[in-house]
């Protein structure tokens, strides 16, 4: 079983964006049963909210229920859970490095290293913009989803 992490900073955005969108591909590609996905914030304003419902309602917009979605916070043991621990921002990211163990063998890095958007190499919070900010994330992260899934194939097969 492949495990992956996605994590922003509160986890009502962009993770669950993530999270929401790699579930319903790998669903999509009958691949549940070899793949598992999750969400969390590095930080813990939002620990059992359901995402903002500008994303919820944007992801809907596209077919991606997140209404199931509740918010936590990243912990040390999630680097023992997780093949693939993937951050939406360099802040995420530094603040995961600092966190991760000296033993974890997995994949830590940012997400859209899986994508080949070169404009965008973090997935930029939309929380205080526009609706337009919740489509460039839906954009990014579809895109880079995919990437991430081919990734994961060829370690699978």
């Amino acid at each position: 079983m492949t495990k992956v992490l996605f994590v922003c900073l509160g986890n009502i955005c962009r993770s669950p964006t993530a999270d929401g969108i790699f579930r319903e591909l790998v669903k999509r590609e009958k691949l549940d049963q070899k793949i598992t996905v999750d969400s969390a914030g590095t930080g813990d304003w939002h620990i059992g909210k359901a995402p903002d419902s500008r994303t919820v309602a944007a992801a809907k917009k596209r077919g991606y229920d997140l209404s199931v979605l509740r918010a936590r916070q990243v912990s040390m043991a999630d680097f023992d859970e997780f093949d693939y621990v993937l951050a939406m921002d360099n802040a995420n990211l530094r603040d995961l490095q600092r966190l991760k163990p000296a033993h974890f063998t997995g994949h830590l890095g940012l997400f859209l290293e899986f994508g080949s958007d070169k404009n965008h190499r973090e997935v930029p919070d939309p929380y205080y913009g526009g609706n337009d900010g919740f489509e460039l994330v839906l954009d990014l992260v579809e895109e880079a989803a995919e990437g991430l899934l081919a990734h994961i194939r060829q370690r699978l097969y």
